[in-house]
C-alpha cells in the first residue's frame, strides 16, 4: 500500500475523479429517485447499499475494459466513443429520469440503482479505463478503486454542490469534455494495431493528437449544441 501511494500517478488519479464528477451526476439523480419513497430512516441505507453495489459493478466492469482495451482496435473504438461521449457532454441537458421509480423497500431501491447505474455505465467505464491507462499497468486497476472511492463521495454527498459548480462556472464542463477528448487521442494513438504499423508515436506526436482530440471534442460540441439552442428558440418562437 506504501508503494502504490508513492508511485501513485496524481494526473491519472485527477483525471479519474474528473471524470466521474462529470459523468457521474446522472447516478446521483438515480440514487435520490431510486430512494425517495423510503422512510426516513431507510434513506441512508438505501443509498450507502446502493452506492456500495454500483461502485463494485463498476470496478467489475473497468477491469474487463482495461483487459479489452490490450486487443487491437479496441482503443481505436474506445477513442472515438469517448470524443461522441465529450461532445454529448456539451449538449443542452434532456431530462431523461421520469422512467426511474421509486422502490418501497431498501432492497427494491438497491436493485433500482443498480440496473440504472448497469445502464449508463458505459461512458464512465470506458473514459476511466482510458486515463488508467497512462498508469503502470500493475496499479491501473488499484487507481480506478481509488479514484472510485474519492470520486464517489462527491457525487452522492456533494452532487448538489458540484451540480451549483458547474451551472456558475460552465467552464468546468468544457474543460471535462476536453478531458475526454485528450484521453481519446491518447487511446487512438496507443492502439496496439497503430503502435505495430507505426512502431510507435513519439512523446510529441502524442500530445499533438490529444490536444488535436481536445480541441475536436470541444469545438464539435459547442457548435452543436449551438444550434440545437438555435433550433430550440426558432420552434419556441412559433
Amino acid at each position: 500500500m506504501v508503494e502504490f501511494f508513492q508511485t501513485l500517478h496524481w494526473g491519472a488519479v485527477f483525471q479519474i475523479i474528473m471524470i466521474d464528477i462529470l459523468l457521474g451526476g446522472d447516478n446521483a439523480v438515480v440514487i435520490a429517485l431510486a430512494c425517495r419513497n423510503l422512510e426516513r430512516k431507510q434513506r441512508i441505507k438505501g443509498i450507502l447499499w446502493g452506492t456500495a453495489g454500483a461502485i463494485i459493478l463498476r470496478v467489475v466492469l473497468i477491469a474487463f475494459a482495461l483487459t479489452l482495451l490490450a486487443i487491437p482496435f479496441l482503443k481505436l473504438v474506445g477513442g472515438a466513443l469517448l470524443v461522441w461521449i465529450g461532445i454529448k457532454l456539451l449538449m443542452p441537458d434532456d431530462d431523461h429520469h421520469e422512467n426511474v421509480t421509486g422502490a418501497k423497500s431498501i432492497w427494491a431501491a438497491v436493485k433500482t440503482i443498480i440496473i440504472a447505474d448497469l445502464v449508463m455505465s458505459l461512458d464512465n467505464v470506458i473514459a476511466i479505463a482510458g486515463a488508467a491507462q497512462n498508469a503502470q499497468a500493475d496499479h491501473q486497476l488499484g487507481y480506478v478503486i481509488f479514484g472510485l472511492l474519492v470520486s464517489v463521495p462527491i457525487i452522492i454527498w456533494g452532487s448538489t454542490l458540484v451540480l451549483k459548480l458547474i451551472d456558475r462556472f460552465p467552464l468546468v464542463v468544457t474543460l471535462g469534455a476536453g478531458l475526454l477528448g485528450w484521453i481519446a487521442g491518447g487511446m487512438l494513438v496507443t492502439d496496439i494495431f497503430v503502435v505495430e504499423q507505426t512502431g510507435g508515436v513519439s512523446t510529441t506526436v502524442k500530445l499533438a493528437v490529444e490536444a488535436l482530440g481536445a480541441i475536436l471534442v470541444v469545438a464539435v460540441g459547442k457548435w452543436l449544441a449551438s444550434r440545437k439552442i438555435a433550433r430550440s428558440n426558432a420552434h419556441g418562437s412559433v
